[in-house]
């Protein structure tokens, strides 16, 4: 029997996260996602996922230096990051490629960490003509990121929407990217392999690149009461409404709500209401609708509408969304990497063959092409 798309395959043991897509709850070691994305500094959640408990205050301030201090990148990954930027990349392929360079620096979960974040950066930059910026030591993991973007120490409001939002997203049971970086760990291979290869299945836009056209919905949208009749027009059109729908979650996403009452916080202090309030039309619209034309199909709010809405008030272009989660993801890839190692046995899934049986080898000079 095949099971497409492994639905309902247990494949590996974790105490990372619990995901329960009829109840709409995700765990983070044991934490309900809300309890920890709204109050954990990032360094926080990367150290309980990488040690099993919340670190003690002279843990944290030594990781945080730890991470800080391994910020900078190599001469080579910058020079790499300037070709990536003269033969106009795509950014997640940019990141994926400089991603690898990160051994030059040594491969060490903490240097892999903090790196990501200094090369997303340093190519958004680059892409736009201007210099990479140093890191900063005083500075949070994501303060500092939102600064080497920047170069301007960020609002705290806007610093801690993404904060919270990189720990509502660091980690999701074996979602594809995760399982990739599992897989790679489990052939014995570093963990720099792994986040690289975990990089290439966060591309893909079934998995970490869709956020960005929930809010073009959004934007084409324009005014509540346009919100109906074009929603109306992409349904019966067989649209797909992005933002909506979850393939485990058969509720609301839990990190939706996170999300929602991080963006309104955002935006109530440091942003423009009127995009917050118009995208909780939408949202509503959408709901009713989707219940209306596909009844017992359960399509609910997933992470990504909420997701676009809150990184585009932090002020980050579409083209940085996934390069973003991935800064977050990166801790849990690592995590999971780590966890393969201490139980490992090499993943090797059985295939159901369906091809041809029974051929004969035929000399070139006999050969007929088959018809087009």
């Amino acid at each position: 029997m095949v099971n497409s798309g492994l639905d309902g395959i247990v494949a590996a043991a974790t105490r990372l996260s619990y995901v329960d897509g009829e109840r709409g709850e995700l765990l983070i070691a044991g934490y309900p996602v809300g309890e920890l994305a709204e109050r954990a500094t990032f360094e926080e959640t990367t150290w309980l996922l990488w040690n099993g408990d919340l670190p003690t205050a002279p843990q944290l301030e030594s990781f945080r230096a730890a991470l800080a201090g391994a910020r900078a990148l190599a001469p080579a990954t910058v020079e790499l990051l300037r070709e990536c930027a003269r033969a106009g990349l795509d950014p997640m392929d940019a990141l994926r490629a400089a991603a690898g360079t990160i051994s030059l620096s040594g491969d060490a979960p903490t240097a892999i960490a903090a790196g990501i974040p200094t090369i997303v950066a340093a190519y958004w930059r680059l892409q736009r003509g201007e210099q990479p910026l140093v890191p900063r030591s005083d500075l949070g993991h994501a303060a500092n990121f939102l600064f080497l973007l920047r170069g301007e120490t960020p609002d705290p409001e806007i610093e801690r929407g993404l904060e919270t939002y990189l720990n509502t997203v660091v980690d999701h049971g074996l979602s594809a990217s995760t399982f990739t970086a599992r897989v790679i760990t489990s052939t014995g291979s570093d963990v720099v392999s792994a986040v690289v290869g975990a990089l290439g299945a966060l591309k893909g836009p079934l998995h970490g690149g869709a956020p960005g056209p929930a809010l073009d919905m959004v934007f084409e949208i324009a005014e509540s009461s346009r919100a109906e009749p074009i929603l109306r027009q992409k349904i019966e059109a067989g649209e797909k409404l992005m933002g909506f729908g979850h393939r485990v979650y058969k509720v609301r996403d839990p990190r939706a709500d996170v999300l929602a009452k991080a963006a309104e916080r955002m935006y109530t202090r440091a942003g423009d209401m009127s995009l917050y309030t118009l995208a909780r039309s939408v949202e509503a619209t959408a709901i009713r609708l989707l219940d209306e034309y596909k009844p017992g199909r359960r399509l609910q709010t997933n992470v990504e509408f909420y997701t676009a809405l809150l990184l585009h008030g932090l002020g980050l272009e579409a083209s940085l969304f996934t390069p973003t989660f991935a800064i977050s993801r990166v801790s849990g890839w690592i995590a999971h990497a780590l966890e393969q190692r201490r139980a490992n046995r090499i993943i090797r899934p059985q295939s159901e063959y369906t091809g041809p049986r029974d051929r004969r080898w035929v000399p070139v000079f006999e050969r007929t092409a088959l018809p087009v």
